[in-house]
């Protein structure tokens, strides 16, 4: 216990062999820009990349305002959204963690320091793989969500190691839950659900990762500490649900007006709040949820 409270990322005896499985998982089957997917079988834009049923605006009014080929483009523009999140996020990540395990070169545990670099190893990976299928998709990037511009640049760099290992782990967490929960099923475009298929192998170690230092740390900082965490916590999740539910950027996007305009806040609202997207909502996020009531955040 005593090591674990003067270790700037703590984590539990009995959760450092299970970190360095993790890495041995990683160094066993290392994901590869090249062979991660069958590129040359190419990008079927005339297939859905998402379950049609799970449109931002889906359950809405705004959702029979689109033909059949216009819900399909949609599609296609909310996939672009989710990846872009990805590539904001996990461009940024190895920066983050090399620059922890610089800063602390000597005081983490070594199971830690070497995970943190298999992590940040994977996350470069994932982004040249997002870029990759970007281009051959041909989807142009969202701009950086709001949420994660100022996160990003100013405050998870200042934040405690392990509060900014848990705030990535849930954009990281409900991103990954969105993606899954919509292209998993028989009939999405193939290699949109094996691209999100291969990425979930890795992002599942992350999160389990992640979930114990978190834990960890919960267990050995301060009232005061914990309770500052918990607040960074819930505010960075509620401002995701609105994002995961929609994202206004789309009507950029889209080859026709869509249906909600980007300026109009109360639509804005009523789409993100729909008795649709909060039913998807519980149920795709219910584990992070758990999680969060587990570590007294909700």
């Amino acid at each position: 216990m005593a090591e674990m409270l003067l270790s700037p990322i703590p984590i539990k005896e009995e959760h450092r062999a299970t970190v360095a499985r993790l890495a041995i998982a990683s160094h066993k089957n290392p994901i590869d820009i090249k062979t991660v997917l069958p590129w040359s079988q190419g990008i079927d834009r005339s297939i859905a990349p998402k379950r049609i049923d799970q449109l931002w605006i889906h359950g809405t009014e705004y959702v029979g305002q689109l033909n059949d080929e216009q819900k399909l483009e949609v599609a296609w523009k909310e996939i672009a959204r989710d990846v872009s999140m990805f590539i904001w996020l996990e461009q940024k990540i190895p920066v983050l963690y090399v620059n922890m395990v610089h800063k602390n070169m000597g005081r983490l545990s070594k199971e830690v320091e070497e995970y943190l670099m298999v992590f940040s190893k994977e996350e470069i990976v994932h982004t040249l793989m997002f870029k990759r299928y970007l281009e051959m998709a041909g989807l142009e990037m969202f701009s950086q969500p709001e949420i994660l511009t100022k996160l990003l640049e100013e405050v998870l760099p200042n934040l405690a190691p392990s509060v900014t290992i848990m705030v990535t782990m849930i954009i990281e967490w409900v991103a990954e839950n969105a993606v899954m929960r919509s292209t998993q099923e028989s009939g999405i475009e193939p290699l949109t659900r094996e691209m999100f298929h291969q990425h979930h192998i890795d992002e599942l170690r992350h999160i389990a990762f992640a979930r114990w230092l978190g834990e960890s740390y919960f267990a050995s900082c301060s009232e005061e500490d914990a309770k500052l965490a918990q607040v960074i916590l819930k505010e960075v999740y509620y401002k995701l649900l609105e994002n995961f539910s929609f994202n206004p950027e789309i009507a950029r996007h889209t080859s026709f007006e869509f249906p909600v305009d980007p300026n109009d806040s109360e639509a804005i609202a009523r789409v993100q709040k729909s008795e649709h997207n909060n039913q998807l909502n519980a149920s795709r996020f219910a584990d992070i949820e758990n999680w969060l009531i587990k570590v007294g955040v909700l």
